[in-house]
């Protein structure tokens, strides 16, 4: 008896994948708060039921920062689906995260 074969693997595009996302802050400023809540309702309308959010507070793991290569704050990892992606800022500029996080391809003569 032959082993049964595996039907190849999917390949599975950022806009299916399930996503790991790491945002970075220091501590509850408001522009720390205001990025979780901007990034937290980009992710619940574009990323429904397909991502984690873990939040780090380098105030609290200052050492995490040299170690993820963190310069500025806020910041937003994603971690998957690969390649690596990071985004600084407040996230309020919802195309910008969108295409960032590769959910949106760049429009045609636009920079990113």
């Amino acid at each position: 008896m032959s082993p049964a074969k595996k039907p190849p693997a999917k390949k599975q595009t950022a806009a299916s994948a399930e996503f790991l996302l790491r945002l970075y802050v220091a501590g509850h400023t408001p522009k720390s708060l205001t990025a979780f809540e901007n990034l937290k309702t980009i992710c619940e309308e574009h990323l429904e039921g397909r991502y984690r959010l873990e939040v780090v507070d380098l105030l609290e793991n200052p050492s995490l920062a040299r170690g993820h290569q963190i310069l500025a704050l806020p910041a937003l990892v994603r971690q998957l689906p690969p390649p690596v992606k990071k985004i600084i800022g407040d996230f309020s500029n919802v195309e910008r995260v969108l295409v960032g996080l590769d959910l949106v391809p760049v429009t045609a003569g636009r920079r990113a």
